[in-house]
């Protein structure tokens, strides 16, 4: 995407690659095989972080989760968020 990275990606076992350390406040998604973006959301802050990922068996679903805390250095918008999303139910 051409931008400074600050963290890294992770990768779930069906194949869904996320990261969200660019400047723009974009959490995306890709599909592993194809390096399609299938997903994105605006973050409330930077997310120069490296994702991590937790399953819940409250809900049987797995759920990937970001800190959008932002990065001086970058000049990103600067928060105190831990933003999580839902993946989609396998079938």
């Amino acid at each position: 995407m051409g931008l400074p990275n600050v963290g890294g990606p992770i990768v779930t076992r069906g194949g869904l690659v996320f990261i969200a350390p660019v400047q723009e406040r974009t959490f995306r998604g890709f599909d592993l095989g194809t390096g399609r973006e299938v997903w994105s959301v605006r973050l409330p802050a930077g997310g120069q972080a490296t994702p991590m990922t937790y399953w819940s068996g409250a809900s049987d679903r797995q759920f990937v989760v970001i800190a959008a805390g932002g990065h001086v250095p970058l000049k990103t918008k600067l928060g105190t968020s831990l933003v999580a999303y839902a993946l989609p139910k396998r079938t």
